[in-house]
């Protein structure tokens, strides 16, 4: 923390501003270059079908390709490197914690109030007995952790159609639903409310380089057109993650991870 306390917070704010700024600029242009967005209601498999904006995308994509290349992958490489595996276990358990408020506001928002009440209960007992979320000593009481849930999955549930595929800069694979999800995304989340700027901007880095810390083996399964790859991977996850598991075979048969023992 104390490089950011050398940091002026109107410096932070700056260019958490030009950020934001260019999220939006990208977001409304690519909305205003087909303002007939249609949804996605077929076979989410096909990504070119779904992807109106993709020369936007592309560009994008390579735009943040580039910065990660340069600056985030080898970050993210050197965190993995320095702090040992239960350590960043406990990183990752710290801010899944912080992740419940979104996850328990949104499944009030599509009235699924059982799991709002276990992940409720996960808050309440991780913030506590597990020391601020560091360990997860509610899975082991029996209250397992979910997939989470987001704006855009509760704008699913509302019948909001998802729009095209959007590459957005710094932020990465959305859709355009996703997109304008993005703003309550952040309203949701505990780290917005720190007092202190610089601590602010401290917890925001460290957990985007744990996150992307942790896709460096993932990452090692792309194959082919890189850009198409994510798109076909993202797109599939969103689908999985809107209809709560619950997929269709190639035969038109739907079953979720319970049938299968997963």
């Amino acid at each position: 923390m104390e490089l950011f306390s050398r940091i002026d917070a109107p410096v932070w704010r700056s260019a958490i501003r030009i950020i934001f700024v260019t999220y939006l600029i990208a977001l409304l242009g690519a909305c205003a270059s087909n303002p007939n967005i249609e949804s996605n209601d077929g076979d989410v498999s096909d990504g070119a079908a779904a992807d109106r904006f993709e020369g936007f995308n592309r560009a994008t994509f390579k735009f943040n390709d580039t910065v990660d290349r340069w600056l985030l992958k080898p970050v993210a490489k050197g965190y993995r490197a320095v702090l040992p595996g239960p350590v960043r276990l406990g990183v990752g358990n710290f801010f899944g914690n912080l992740g419940e408020v979104s996850n328990i506001i949104n499944d009030g928002l599509q009235w699924k109030w059982k799991q709002a009440a276990n992940d409720t209960g996960r808050l309440l007992i991780n913030s506590t007995v597990g020391l601020l979320g560091i360990f997860d000593v509610a899975s082991k009481a029996g209250l397992e952790k979910s997939d989470g849930e987001n704006f855009t999955q509760t704008l699913a549930t509302w019948g909001v159609p998802r729009g095209s595929y959007l590459v957005l800069p710094f932020l990465g694979p959305n859709t355009v639903r996703g997109g304008v999800s993005v703003p309550f995304d952040w309203a949701t989340a505990p780290i917005q409310y720190v007092d202190s700027t610089n601590v602010k901007i401290g917890l925001n880095g460290v957990d985007f380089v744990h996150s992307r810390s942790e896709l460096l083996q993932t990452e090692e399964l792309i194959s082919g057109d890189r850009y198409s790859f994510i798109r076909e991977v993202y797109l599939q996850r969103l689908e999985y993650l809107e209809k709560d598991g619950v997929v269709a075979d190639d035969f038109g048969d739907e079953f979720d991870d319970e049938d299968y023992g997963y």
